[in-house]
């Protein structure tokens, strides 16, 4: 007669709690909150240094993810590394320059230029 899996772990179970309370029914209860009370402290050591280890992982794998494989095609350093750009920059600065160029004149003032023939009074010194 095989048992099926269900009825065994409830038989597995049944006799954990019936071992636990033979446990916590003895006449050495200090013992037995001894043991139960290391465990626990077992439990929270581990606890903690896996939650510690889950975040440094996380933090690891997130910087890694955020600086990317060195040859991925970014389109920033793509932009950055073609001269395209920066022809079409050149160009355009040169056809800035060819504009302002076009608009500009030269005012000249007939009054503050120089006149080699007209004299300059100068004063003397006393």
């Amino acid at each position: 007669l095989a048992l099926s899996n269900s009825t065994a772990l409830n038989l597995l179970l049944s006799k954990l709690l019936q071992h636990y309370m033979e446990k916590t029914n003895s006449s050495a209860p200090s013992q037995a909150s001894r043991a139960s009370s290391s465990s626990l402290e077992i439990i929270y050591v581990l606890l903690v240094v896996g939650l510690f280890g889950f975040f440094t992982v996380a933090v690891m794998v997130t910087n890694v993810v955020a600086r990317g494989a060195p040859g991925s095609p970014d389109p920033y350093h793509t932009y950055i590394a073609t001269d395209l750009w920066h022809r079409k920059d050149r160009e355009y600065l040169q056809a800035k320059v060819l504009e302002s160029y076009r608009l500009c004149c030269v005012l000249e003032n007939q009054l503050a230029v120089e006149q080699p023939a007209a004299h300059i009074p100068e004063e003397k010194a006393s």
